[in-house]
């Protein structure tokens, strides 16, 4: 959530930032009128508040010297009348102030390239070469069926569109990875957590998934304000929701494998055969709260861990530096990992990584004590390392081989029992 101060004091900074980020401004005047509004049922109120007080020892007076009182208790009882009013319409105007504020995204940071949408991002590093095959390299869920390891129909049937039946070595090579990835981020410094794969409400809230993306979310039919997470950022950086920590204990470094869940509202015809757009997919997430001084390097330490596990991997990736217009509702500053997709002959996403800034911060009350004893809101960020089903999509496609099969990466081998290659 943005500071109405600062929209109020740097009104044209905020309003040409969130036009960059695609943004309709036009909303910000009504808030500036709110804001206004605010403040004047918030004046009128305690200059009532200062007559009544005032009144009231004339009251005092005028009782204790036996005289008629009739004329200030009914300017009291109308102030209060007023007052009462005015609190009324003051819940209204916040309540429509607050409402506006979680529509708004955060503010990009002057480092963000200005762009209207993907096509605008920049690359800023590659990393490993595209293998030159000499036969025509299938689709990943081809591969998969082919292989006996992939059961796109089944799932359908069980559930729905967007589902999938891991078999025998896919099974095997998706809970391989979770382990992996898991060990990695502990020798980066990441605790590892195991959270609920269930969120209220004020969750969602605190992170910015709500009220603005209700409809990727799958709300649960129960008497609680409860929704399956979409990932694990929303109950990590919730950790620390309404608390104030002192500086000495910053930063939080967490990791965490979960389940996500979205409905993918708004991305049909997208990706719609095989395990890139998912209904339901695994990741491990990294979760950082921290001082405002320690954020900026913590991003560049959440893209260098998401990194090492690809190059760990041996898989083809770029670093994209994400556009204004492409950046995610929470972020003030996004670095996306792109990974080789043979069969698609293109890098496709397998991770982003966000700083956050105070703006969860604000929205979830996430506090911290300076040395000098003074309340600050935290900054957060958040980063993939790794989406996990793309990552079995990326062994799939690039360790394929001319007669069907799959080498498994070395430094998986271990976490297969010792396994070097899927064939049928």
């Amino acid at each position: 959530m943005l500071d109405i101060k600062k929209i109020e004091s740097d009104f044209d900074s905020v309003k040409k930032s969130l036009g960059n980020r695609n943004f309709d401004v036009s909303i910000l005047e009504e808030l500036l009128l709110l804001n206004k509004s605010r403040k004047n049922l918030t004046t009128a109120s305690e200059t009532k508040k200062a007559d009544i007080n005032k009144l009231s020892k004339e009251i005092g007076e005028l009782k204790k010297n036996k005289q008629n009182a009739d004329a200030p208790m009914k300017q009291v009882a109308e102030l209060k009348a007023s007052m009462e009013a005015d609190a009324q319409e003051l819940d209204r105007v916040l309540g429509k102030q607050n409402q506006i504020l979680l529509t708004i995204p955060n503010l990009p940071v002057d480092s963000v390239p200005v762009g209207k949408d993907e096509e605008d991002n920049k690359e800023i590093a590659r990393w490993g070469t595209p293998r030159q095959m000499d036969f025509t390299p299938l689709d990943h869920a081809v591969l998969g069926e082919k292989l006996d390891i992939l059961d796109f129909e089944t799932a359908t049937k069980i559930t729905g569109a967007r589902f999938v039946i891991y078999k025998g070595a896919a099974a095997r090579l998706e809970r391989a990875l979770i382990n992996f990835m898991l060990d990695h981020q502990g020798t980066k410094g990441f605790t590892e957590m195991m959270t609920p794969f269930i969120a209220h409400e004020r969750s969602l809230v605190g992170t910015g998934n709500l009220p603005k993306f209700e409809d990727q979310l799958f709300k649960l039919n129960s008497e609680q304000p409860w929704y399956l997470i979409p990932t694990s950022e929303v109950t990590l950086t919730n950790i620390k929701r309404e608390q104030i920590m002192e500086e000495t204990e910053l930063p939080y470094l967490y990791a965490a494998y979960s389940p996500c869940f979205r409905s993918e509202a708004g991305s049909h015809g997208k990706d719609v055969k095989g395990l890139i757009r998912m209904h339901q997919f695994n990741k491990v997430e990294m979760v950082s709260i921290c001082s405002p001084s320690q954020s900026e390097e913590i991003h560049q330490k959440m893209v260098k861990s998401a990194t090492e596990i690809l190059e760990k991997l041996g898989l083809p990736y770029r670093t994209l530096a994400l556009c204004t217009g492409d950046m995610g509702f929470a972020s003030q500053k996004t670095f996306d990992l792109e990974v080789w997709v043979p069969s698609q002959n293109k890098y496709r996403e397998i991770s982003s990584i966000s700083n956050c800034g105070d703006f969860q911060a604000r929205r979830a009350s996430i506090r911290f004590r300076t040395k000098e004893g003074k309340v600050e809101f935290a900054h957060t960020l958040n980063g993939s390392g790794l989406a996990v089903g793309r990552t079995v999509v990326a062994i799939l496609e690039n360790y394929q081989q001319k007669d069907g099969s799959v080498l498994i990466p070395e430094v998986l081998q271990s976490y297969m029992g010792g396994m070097k290659v899927i064939s049928k």
